[in-house]
């Protein structure tokens, strides 16, 4: 949860006024437990989505946002949470975990990848996208950030405003 990334992402959403929560997973910093291949990690998010809603009983609409791992598991939680209205997906690990459970995909969202990453081929991410986007009423925003490898680095702000700007057109639609 302190990965700059995932903080920036963070920081996305409260500067636009969600009641936003970041945790870390199972045996991640102090937690407690182990890495527990996917399984675990997704009780781990649940559990966090049903503390924000017990927070928040009258939010107008729910959203997920994840890096890497916590991509996958937060489009598995997707899966399992109607409630859930949009995502923002960050260098989805598409050549490591499988995602053909989106199928259906029950939400719109941004994904966001380095074309520079040596961890997850943009090739695997492109197709992710164009199954995504093949579905019935789910517009997937894709952008491909020039030079970025899988940690972001020199290009940490054009992600921001990638997420910045689709968070914004969200907002105005539903205003």
């Amino acid at each position: 949860m302190n990965n700059k990334l995932v903080y920036a992402m963070y920081q996305a959403f409260v500067q636009r006024g969600f009641s936003v929560l970041r945790f870390n997973f199972r045996g991640v910093g102090r937690s407690q437990a182990t890495f527990d291949n996917g399984q675990g990690e997704l009780s781990d998010a649940a559990a966090a989505l049903d503390w924000m809603q017990g927070h928040n009983p009258n939010a107008s609409g729910c959203w997920i946002g994840g890096y890497s791992f916590g991509a996958w598991i937060g489009m598995q939680l997707m899966m399992r949470r109607p409630e859930i209205s949009g995502f923002i997906s960050v260098s989805p690990p598409a050549s490591i975990h499988d995602f053909t459970f989106l199928a259906p995909c029950p939400s719109s969202g941004i994904i966001v990848h380095g074309d520079a990453d040596e961890i997850i081929p943009i090739s695997s991410v492109e197709k992710l996208v164009q199954k995504l986007s093949s579905q019935k009423n789910i517009v997937i925003d894709y952008r491909v950030i020039k030079g970025a490898n899988h940690f972001y680095g020199e290009q940490l702000g054009e992600l921001n405003g990638y997420v910045a700007d689709y968070l914004d057109q969200w907002l105005a639609k539903v205003a």
